[in-house]
């Protein structure tokens, strides 16, 4: 692939606890991974991304990072890692990590330095520690994952989080902070990691101090893009390294500022990921993306290990997603939620830019809502006062074979239990299937290779809850959202579903030449 490979590239996101177990512990690691490289190969991915593999105490999921630069030792070590990045791009496969800038874990040296010191000491100053209020923290700040953002410690000063207590925030107007992570990136870098996705990446900075000014106190503050003005002239440094932003930004002009040309290669299109199923709503989203980006690439996604599987929000009367409202337990028809979810997989992967797919999203796996509450492992669950059951559902670790569990998934319990009926989605079970969802994103995925990926497209003319584009090369793709079959024309490349004669049905969608 060319230099700007991530403009067109298809990447496949691995949440690694739930991939593929390899030691028989009940959790993914690196060597199931690796044994299932050619799993992803045959696929027809050109990326993995994967969440974070550092040493973690997981009260995150991983996200509360321990050690940057080593690997969580439930997953395997620094030297298997290495092996994997070979192994990958033996295969023609490129490697994302997780960076996660905004805050580390309470297990990290520095935060453990940070509480055996006194208050106003240097090792407090890389994070937010301040005294109460009377008698209470240091304002009234929430968390993202709820409750205070706020955790007092044993001397009474206070430490600022805006996620999990766990999960200590950087001061990232320390020097240290911002050398610390140019370390860390060049870390992996120079261990063959062809791109950073960065977490959480609009909310590093911010000052609990200031007086209020209309402003979000800690939401796209002005100074975050110093921080990756130096990314991007440290990745520049390398050959074909890319940055990918989790940014979430309702305005659409501050979004872009986060892609100028001197910060980062692309971010996340959530948006679409968040559109419900409907016509007028993806055309905008579609529309307003490419306003939005200028010359960077689009991304589409339509889940994640935060977002509830497609087959389930699509088969709801709400198919929109929004992480303040997940709908669980809203009911769901997975027949009409499954054949939505084939219709935007070919709507997502026949889009100018770069596509993502979540790992179980080629298996048609839906959300598992009826997880028992005392395993439930997000912290969301708690901090919520268990009104929100967050975001395990998404995270049921992934059927390979066989009729019952762990469906191949290694050889001890998974750390979430798999439904039954999952036998019916294995990769052994959908392998042979030509009708099969694994089927259908292994020829959508080698179609998009050879025609698609990066360029332009221009709308058709539809009518209704239709709709109709062409690629530069001349292929069609025409997407029926309405309760009616509607008329196509030309030789079918692939379809979703059955087609009707010429007739495309409701909820499908076909690629044409």
């Amino acid at each position: 692939m060319p230099e700007t490979w991530w403009r067109g590239a298809a990447i496949y996101q691995v949440y690694l606890r739930s991939f593929a177990d390899g030691n028989g512990d009940g959790v993914g690691d690196l060597a199931g991974l690796r044994a299932r490289l050619p799993y992803l190969a045959e696929l027809g991915i050109d990326a993995i991304w994967l969440n974070p593999w550092y040493p973690s105490p997981m009260a995150d999921g991983g996200y509360d990072v321990a050690d940057y630069r080593d690997i969580e030792p439930s997953f395997g070590t620094l030297g298997e890692a290495e092996t994997f990045i070979e192994e990958a791009h033996d295969l023609g496969i490129r490697v994302i990590i997780d960076v996660v800038p905004n805050h580390t874990s309470v297990a990290s040296d520095w935060f453990r330095q940070a509480l055996a010191a006194a208050p106003g000491s240097p090792e407090r100053a890389r994070f937010w520690f301040r005294p109460g209020t009377g008698d209470g923290p240091p304002n009234d700040w929430q968390s993202i994952f709820g409750g205070p953002a706020w955790t007092q410690v044993p001397d009474g000063e206070w430490y600022l989080h805006l996620f999990a207590p766990e999960q200590p925030d950087f001061n990232w107007t320390h020097p240290e902070v911002h050398q610390d992570f140019l370390d860390v990136l060049r870390f992996w870098f120079d261990r063959g990691v062809d791109g950073i996705r960065i977490d959480s990446a609009a909310v590093l900075i911010k000052d609990p101090d200031a007086e209020p000014d209309g402003l979000d106190p800690y939401t796209d503050r002005d100074a975050c893009h110093d921080v990756y003005r130096a990314w991007r002239r440290l990745s520049d440094g390398y050959a074909d390294r890319m940055l990918i932003g989790e940014v979430w930004l309702p305005d659409a002009e501050r979004l872009a500022r986060y892609l100028r040309p001197d910060e980062l290669h692309t971010v996340f299109n959530f948006p679409f990921l968040g559109a419900p199923w409907e016509a007028p709503a993806l055309r905008a989203v579609i529309d307003d993306t490419f306003a939005t980006l200028g010359d960077a690439p689009a991304t589409w996604v339509l889940s994640n290990h935060d977002v509830t599987r497609p087959p389930t929000r699509y088969g709801r009367t709400d198919t929109s997603f929004s992480h303040e409202d997940r709908k669980h337990g809203m009911e769901t028809d997975p027949v009409l939620g499954t054949r939505r979810a084939r219709a935007a997989a070919l709507l997502s992967l026949a889009l100018p830019g770069s596509v993502y797919v979540y790992q179980g999203e080629e298996l048609g796996l839906p959300e598992v809502e009826d997880l028992p509450d005392h395993l439930l492992q997000d912290p969301i669950w708690e901090r919520s006062g268990h009104t929100d059951r967050g975001r395990d559902g998404c995270r049921v670790p992934l059927p390979w074979s066989g009729g019952e569990a762990p469906f191949g998934f290694g050889d001890g319990d998974p750390w979430l239990p798999q439904p039954a009926d999952w036998k019916d989605l294995t990769v052994e079970a959908q392998d042979a299937d030509p009708s099969s969802m694994l089927a259908l994103y292994r020829q959508g995925l080698a179609i998009r290779s050879a025609e698609l990926g990066d360029g332009s497209m221009s709308w058709l003319p539809s009518e209704g809850d239709v709709l109709a584009f062409r690629r530069e090369n001349g292929v069609r793709v025409v997407v029926n959202l309405s309760q009616v079959a509607v008329p196509f024309e030309g030789e079918v490349l692939l379809a979703s579903g059955q087609l009707d004669g010429a007739l495309l049905p409701p909820d499908t969608a076909v690629w044409l030449r």
